[in-house]
């Protein structure tokens, strides 16, 4: 019994430079998802850096701000920009974010009459924003001077709206605005700066 000895089948060089082709792209596909999933990755912290430290984006949630803002509609506010009289700016309260206009700063003296017309340092305020005026829930004693470090705020639906009229709420301090509403970027058919 004679024992021939197999010779091992030796891959051709058009085999080898194919199997290295196949190799190479295997390598190639997995670098491209390695860089993808890093990208989406370092993108996705530097939307929420960005959204949670100068941009806040944040949900309207009642009716104290109607007609100027809607109920479900999604703002985008800016914590860079200052703010002053007639702006709207989101600010915490009891564990909660608020939406309203500054109407008042520190110094400022407020007053209410019956009708709702709000005096600011003894002149009507022209409030081209309100579908109508409301004296609202009011307990603080008129005139009202605004205290240092502090904002008087008001909501547009003067009705309903809980704000600086009420001692419940009392003036903002100024440490505790999140910032300025700089759009209304949700429904897209309501985009619209502030």
């Amino acid at each position: 019994m004679s024992k021939t000895k197999q010779k091992p089948d030796i891959p051709t060089a058009e085999q080898l430079f194919s199997e290295m082709k196949r190799l190479r792209a295997g390598e190639r596909f997995r670098k491209a998802i390695v860089s993808t999933v890093l990208s989406l990755f370092v993108t996705a912290a530097l939307a929420f850096m960005l959204s949670s430290l100068v941009f806040p984006v944040l949900r309207v949630t009642g009716t104290s701000m109607t007609p100027t803002l809607q109920n479900d509609e999604i703002l985008l506010c800016n914590k860079l920009s200052g703010y002053g009289r007639g702006d709207l700016i989101a600010f915490y309260y009891n564990n909660r974010i608020l939406l309203k206009r500054v109407i008042g700063v520190a110094g400022d003296v407020i007053d209410l009459q019956e009708d709702g017309t709000v005096y600011l340092n003894g002149d009507p305020l022209d409030e081209p924003y309100l579908s109508e005026p409301a004296l609202g829930e009011c307990n603080i004693e008129l005139p009202y001077q605004v205290p240092d470090n502090r904002i008087f705020v008001m909501g547009d639906h003067r009705a309903v709206s809980v704000d600086s009229r009420s001692t419940s709420v009392g003036c903002i301090a100024d440490e505790n605005v999140i910032g300025k509403v700089a759009a209304v970027v949700w429904p897209p058919s309501s985009f619209r700066r502030q």
